[in-house]
């Protein structure tokens, strides 16, 4: 049985999904897990292939949800990013152009989409 927390964050998810289809993007893969860590969103935006972490708070209090993804968290996105394309190219030279976004929620769906949010290297 799901929590009610990780009810909210199968909604935010949700929101964030749609938020992107009504956007043109379209969704690769949802949820995927690794041992380095989690990808919530993976989107076709055009032929950029975007890493979308989805981010659900309740409020402004300790810099909201974007903040929330500190270097960490950045740090495990990156490491289960590549370990998806290694999966999913392999050692091909047509490795899509990449990009990791946030997307923040609150209760009521999506409030923002922060594209680019960060870099591999960060």
């Amino acid at each position: 049985m799901r929590t009610p927390r990780q009810r909210a964050g199968d909604a935010a998810e949700q929101a964030a999904c749609a938020h992107l289809a009504a956007n043109g993007c379209r969704i690769v893969a949802r949820n995927v897990r690794y041992r380095e860590g989690e990808l919530d969103v993976i989107a076709l935006d055009g032929a950029v292939l975007a890493f979308v972490e989805v981010r659900l708070r309740s409020g402004a209090r300790f810099g909201g949800a974007g903040a929330s993804v500190d270097a960490l968290k950045r740090r495990r996105i990156v490491r289960a990013a590549q370990h998806f394309l290694v999966e999913r190219y392999g050692a091909t030279n047509r490795l899509p152009a990449c990009r990791f976004d946030v997307i923040t929620a609150d209760a009521n769906g999506v409030t923002e989409w922060i594209r680019d949010a960060f870099a591999a290297e960060g």
